[in-house]
């Protein structure tokens, strides 16, 4: 991977939709140049997949909640269960396996605190192999972003 090809998925980060021909205009290529760089970072799986990204406030899904999880035991047959189980809730948007006082951070979005409690109570302690979860409220969104440096 080249100095292009770093400019080039910066800009792919920051908006997918520009035209090939637009691309090549900013990195002095030619479209088709532009075009082959494209399907190679895609062939070697550097370029995974293309997404719309949704504002929260206008989906109603605006109550962020970090939510810390602990497992009762740490046997591979209950991380592969709770993993399993956890990918299902589609409130859950990103579950990261972590070092330090709890096994799991999930983070969750719903509409409001009534959601997250009918979510907590009929979905999140329903599942197996869970000891204990404490819960953390967004405030405010200081950062967020899907832009990776390279």
């Amino acid at each position: 991977m080249d100095s292009i090809d770093k400019k080039l998925l910066h800009l792919l980060q920051t908006d997918a939709k520009k035209t090939t021909k637009e691309l090549a205009l900013k990195l002095n290529l030619s479209v088709t140049a532009v075009y082959e760089r494209i399907k190679k970072l895609e062939r070697e799986g550097i370029i995974e997949k293309y997404v719309a990204l949704i504002n929260r406030l206008k989906v109603e899904k605006g109550f962020v909640v970090f939510c810390h999880l602990k497992l009762i035991q740490h046997t591979r047959e209950f991380v592969t269960t709770f993993e399993k189980e956890i990918t299902q809730l589609k409130e859950v948007i990103e579950c990261h396996h972590v070092s330090g006082d709890y096994d799991y951070i999930l983070k969750i979005v719903v509409k409001d605190m009534e959601e997250y409690r009918e979510f907590l109570v009929n979905k999140l302690t329903t599942l197996q192999h869970i000891g204990s979860t404490h819960s953390t409220f967004m405030i405010s969104e200081v950062k967020n972003t899907t832009v990776i440096s390279v």
